[in-house]
């Protein structure tokens, strides 16, 4: 009896409280993803940054045994202040002579500030600069965000409502099905087009990336990560890029299209059907039974809007057999039959 009432009560409770008990699972689960994904990268990464920690160790020992006449403490300020320079843009190599803020340059830069990418290999120096990049963010990152939904919202009443909506009316396929392989084929294409062929692109550009360092600043670029280890055009060989403003413009056009056809595949992936049941099992009550409410609301509409619109265009142009029939049978159903004047008479009396 005790064990049926305590269950009775367990049941009753996850009935009542399903949508937090969901909330706290999620969030217990991505905090756990957090801490796997940072204890994988410490067991991957730590072995690398010690190595590399002991040579720069053994190079210094050895360039001060072979330069007596250097001391320890200048070569240090000498590193710090070549590394301070390398952090705003700047290379201490004899042969660089790149620009990072010519005009194509700061172009380059507006966009990845105003997509939040942000590579931070260059940086402005000035105060002047620092303060005009606070302001001309402040109204642009909105602006960049409403441009971008609205060029999203048009791209997929293109790319994915009328497909979806035409093979279902042509094939006759459940639309939550249609929708699913719809968003993954749209998916495969963007990941050619955007991440694949670029990729390889900036392999024969790039002398010192393979293909996996190509495709990983694809891929962190168009996910607005922007580490800014991997930025193309900053290699310090001339002979490898002939025209670099012409580079570093097709570089920002690629960067703001392809961010777009990603935003245009994660918002088609989350209008799924399926998605949208997903979710709301994380909402409260009201959200849920509101979303339930105007899903079904929209899916009802959708469905009774192909017939509505065919029954609608054979009332418009009716056929001459189909006018004479109609005509036919409205003159049986209701014959004309005349009123006399005695017949007025007597009513009115």
């Amino acid at each position: 009896m005790v064990l049926s009432c305590s269950n009775g009560r367990c049941v009753r409770f996850v009935d009542r409280h399903q949508s937090a008990l969901n909330f706290a699972l999620l969030v217990f689960g991505y905090i756990f993803y957090l801490i796997i994904g940072a204890g994988i990268f410490s067991a991957i990464e730590l072995p690398y940054e010690q190595e590399l920690r002991q040579e720069l160790k053994e190079a210094k020992q050895d360039f001060l045994s072979n330069n007596t006449c250097v001391s320890h403490a200048r070569l240090d300020e000498l590193l710090a202040r070549a590394l301070e320079a390398s952090n705003y843009g700047v290379s201490v190599l004899g042969n660089d002579t790149n620009r990072n803020w010519d005009f194509v340059s700061s172009l380059f830069f507006t966009s990845t500030v105003l997509t939040t990418t942000g590579y931070g290999h260059s940086v402005p120096l000035s105060d002047e600069g620092k303060a005009f990049c606070i302001f001309y963010s402040l109204f642009g990152i909105p602006v960049t965000l409403f441009f971008l939904t609205v060029v999203v919202q048009r791209i997929m009443a293109v790319v994915s409502q009328r497909p979806v909506s035409y093979f279902h009316r042509r094939w006759a396929m459940s639309k939550s099905k249609l929708a699913a392989i719809h968003a993954t084929c749209l998916a495969i294409i963007v990941a050619l087009l955007f991440l694949v062929i670029p990729a390889w692109i900036f392999v024969s550009l790039e002398k010192d990336w393979d293909f996996l360092e190509s495709l990983y600043f694809c891929f962190i670029s168009l996910t607005t990560i922007g580490l800014g280890d991997y930025v193309p055009g900053q290699t310090h060989s001339k002979e490898a890029n002939q025209h670099p403003h012409l580079y570093r413009l097709a570089i920002t056009i690629y960067l703001l299209l392809g961010l777009v056809f990603v935003l245009v595949v994660l918002e088609t992936c989350c209008e799924l059907p399926q998605m949208k049941h997903f979710r709301q099992r994380f909402y409260q009550e009201k959200v849920r039974e509101l979303d339930s409410e105007t899903t079904n609301i929209i899916s009802s509409d959708q469905l009774s809007e192909p017939s509505d619109h065919m029954t609608n265009h054979l009332r418009v142009i009716p056929s001459v057999s189909e006018q004479a029939a109609y005509l036919q049978w409205d003159s049986k159903s209701t014959p004309y039959t005349a009123v006399s004047a005695s017949n007025v008479n007597g009513k009115l009396q």
